[in-house]
């Protein structure tokens, strides 16, 4: 646990090399859980604030040159590289978020998820955790990556870098994603490529009482090399004519 907590291992570790996928360590994810059984609950005490649980907050913010502002709450057992900004959101035990990222207000960031660097995650945005089974793929968001206000990204779902997630996009691990750039549509699930700019969508679906249309993710186009990384989500999806 102190070893997650300083960093020096990680749920899930990137590829090793081009192609490679990402390794979940499935013996790490036990050792939290075997951690919760060990402790009990007690008074936790942050300034004027009272708590209850088993694990505290991080401690050693500054010297770690990471930035949280209150009520931002960030618990022992994940990891914050330098230049992070924790605004009043939360980011829970064995997740790990990258170099000069942004977690905004009242975004979650879920038990062992893996937020890249310089990523943004706007407010209210919702990452998933998972520590059952142990096995199971964490939520991954890739380097460089957009993620919209209120948009909900659970169940082991990949982001690859430099991706854009518009407002009020939901991808779960059965979310159909509709690549729509192309004569016909592309359909997949689970992974969102690199650079793509993906928007809710809805498409018709038949049923006993009648057609009704349920949602899916369209991947509307590709960020450019003059979408620079330093871009705004807005003015990314401007750049696709979406409005924002």
């Amino acid at each position: 646990m102190a070893a997650l907590d300083a960093g020096d291992l990680r749920v899930c570790s990137p590829p090793a090399s081009a192609g490679a996928q990402w390794e979940t360590h499935a013996w790490l994810k036990q050792a939290i859980l075997l951690y919760f059984r060990m402790h009990v609950s007690a008074p936790l005490a942050a300034g004027d604030l009272e708590f209850f649980d088993k694990v505290p907050p991080k401690r050693n913010l500054a010297a770690a040159g990471v930035r949280v502002v209150p009520p931002g709450v960030a618990r022992y057992g994940s990891f914050l590289e330098k230049g992070v900004i924790l605004m009043p959101g939360y980011v829970n035990i064995g997740a790990r978020v990258g170099e000069g990222s942004m977690v905004d207000t009242w975004a979650t960031v879920g038990s062992c998820a893996q937020i890249g660097a310089r990523v943004h995650l706007s407010g209210g945005v919702g990452i998933g955790g998972v520590l059952e089974p142990p096995q199971a793929a964490p939520v991954i968001v890739e380097d460089d990556a957009f993620i919209g206000s209120r948009a909900i990204v659970v169940e082991g779902v990949r982001v690859g870098a430099g991706a854009v997630l518009g407002a009020g996009v939901v991808l779960t691990a059965s979310t159909t994603l509709v690549d729509v750039t192309g004569p016909k549509p592309v359909e997949s699930k689970g992974y969102v490529p690199p650079n793509s700019v993906v928007i809710p969508g809805y498409r018709p679906k038949p049923f006993a009482a009648g057609t009704y249309g349920v949602p899916c993710a369209l991947i509307i186009g590709r960020r450019q090399a003059s979408t620079d990384v330093k871009t705004s989500l807005n003015e990314a999806l401007r750049e696709f004519g979406v409005a924002v």
